[in-house]
């Protein structure tokens, strides 16, 4: 049915289009699409790093407009918008593949290839994909993926708002980034700004640079991401050049978003027969200071806003230590596979807090955890505000270092004597952790846990290496938080080996709800 359209006046195809449920912007935008034909691409145009940042700045001066979502989209659910594949033929840029609108990304999106300092648009048209019989048809381009060198696998990917992702070094999709996050946490507040047009330059065999315009009811901004595929995964650079057209309370800078249904610490969370699901397992942080902290991820009974104040971190990010498949046994998802992503601020970030907020989740399709840099200085109408920083995806864990031990493992459970009657009003937490720095050490080596508790009090502790295990050591800790079950926060536990004054192992932190 569409492609005689295509071969219709711009006037003839707005009004076709609407029929299918497109408003007349977006009808407008997939008709100027689509009006190129085929895989053929639009004339060069001068294109600059310097030219859209201009665009961006002209852009937030203007009132914001809403991008219109193509209605008809709605029909193409999750497994209906697998059966539109885009033509392998059609590939652009040495590797780019686009994907096709549906209901979890029915908003257009302009695509630009770029080369030579010149930008040709990439006109939509239904010939583009293929569509199996009885199924919906393609109506506009949604995003894209960049392709693995023997075209079966893809390990770049943007689509929906200002989401992308990696698929890091072992070809497994699992966390995104954002470009930004605005509002987050703040009930009933929070915004999310879209990517809506992008220009794809190619930089190498296995490497890209995306531009992107993003929008939004309070920022416009222009995006530069420079991506290379490695062995060892995806590196990536990123410049995010930000104008406000109002103020923002809450400013998320390099946001990541993960989900966290249970692990070995919250079995009793768990429906399914796998040992655990989640796509991180941790929130990582390398201070300004250089201290090194670990927030072992919760799926906590309600939302929780963690804050760690900070001056020009050095980097933060949300991993997926547990690379053990006996621990999830998914011989599907992969979850032990999942890729890390790490954040290196670049230049003067000045004085802010990484900020993690999770709420319940009983599903893992739900991406349930976000973490992301917040400055001090909210941003107010007006501003220009500018970020760099690199933004690193891969099977390594970059923040494990020979001189400090690292936590593995974490559980909770009941307080008391095991066999005993459990303390009331309190919960036992167990921290183990491994590497070098634990070598040697025995009983009798004066090694002891600093253990600190807000919104709570401390009940019992202990320390020891853990019976026929190499380098490992093993905290427990009966732990009493303040309030009622469930009314109040949770008491925020602060721990660490120690060997007299000298610290063995990073510091972890984490919240101990009572059930």
């Amino acid at each position: 049915m569409l492609k005689p359209m295509m071969q219709a006046n711009r006037r003839e195809l707005v009004a076709a289009l609407a029929v299918l449920g497109l408003t007349p912007t977006a009808a407008a935008r997939v008709a100027a699409q689509g009006s190129g034909g085929g895989a053929s691409l639009g004339a060069p145009k001068p294109f600059s790093w310097a030219a859209l940042q201009a665009q961006a700045e002209a852009l937030a001066r203007q009132p914001y407009r809403a991008p219109a979502k193509v209605a008809a989209a709605e029909a193409i659910g999750y497994d209906a918008v697998g059966t539109i594949r885009y033509r392998d033929d059609r590939t652009l840029a040495g590797g780019i593949r686009l994907f096709p609108l549906g209901r979890y990304a029915p908003i257009p999106v302009g695509i630009h290839i770029v080369e030579n300092g010149q930008a040709r648009a990439v006109p939509f048209s239904p010939s583009l994909f293929t569509a199996e019989a009885g199924h919906a048809p393609p109506l506009g381009i949604a995003g894209f993926r960049a392709m693995t060198a023997d075209g079966k696998s893809d390990w770049l990917a943007f689509q929906g708002a200002s989401y992308f992702r990696t698929a890091g070094a072992q070809d497994q999709y699992g966390l995104s980034a954002r470009g930004i996050a605005i509002d987050t946490g703040i009930d009933g507040r929070e915004e999310f700004p879209a990517f809506t047009d992008f220009w794809i330059e190619r930089t190498g065999a296995q490497g890209y640079t995306v531009y992107a315009l993003l929008d939004g009811p309070s920022v416009s901004g222009a995006y530069r991401i420079e991506s290379t595929k490695g062995t060892s995964g995806v590196e990536q650079r990123v410049s995010a050049v930000l104008f406000f057209r109002r103020d923002v309370e809450r400013l998320g800078i390099a946001p990541a978003t993960s989900m966290f249904w249970y692990g070995e610490g919250n079995r009793a969370a768990a429906r399914d027969w796998r040992p655990e699901i989640h796509d991180s397992d941790g929130l990582a942080l390398l201070t300004g200071a250089g201290e090194r902290l670990w927030r072992p991820l919760v799926n906590p009974p309600r939302p929780t806003l963690d804050s760690f104040a900070d001056t020009n971190p050095r980097g933060f990010g949300l991993l997926q230590r547990d690379r053990n498949f006996d621990h999830y046994q998914d011989d599907g998802a992969f979850y032990d596979r999942r890729a890390n992503l790490w954040v290196q601020p670049q230049g003067d970030w000045g004085r802010g807090q990484v900020m993690l907020y999770a709420f319940p989740t009983a599903s893992e399709t739900v991406d349930n955890i976000v973490a992301f840099w917040n400055p001090a200085d909210a941003p107010r109408a007006g501003q220009k505000r500018q970020f760099d920083y690199r933004l690193s995806w891969g099977s390594t864990d970059l923040t494990v270092v020979p001189g400090i031990a690292h936590a593995v493992d974490s559980w909770t459970g009941d307080a008391g004597r095991p066999g005993a009657e459990p303390t009331p009003g309190a919960r036992k937490l167990v921290v183990d952790f491994t590497g070098p720095a634990l070598a040697g050490l025995d009983r009798q080596s004066g090694v002891t846990a600093a253990i600190s508790v807000a919104r709570g009090r401390l009940l019992a502790q202990a320390a020891y290496p853990v019976v026929g295990q190499s380098n490992r050591w093993r905290v427990t800790a009966d732990i009493a938080p303040e309030g009622p079950p469930n009314g109040g926060g949770p008491a925020d536990v602060r721990l660490y080996l120690k060997q007299q004054a000298r610290a063995l192992s990073e510091t972890v932190l984490m919240p101990v709800f009572l059930p």
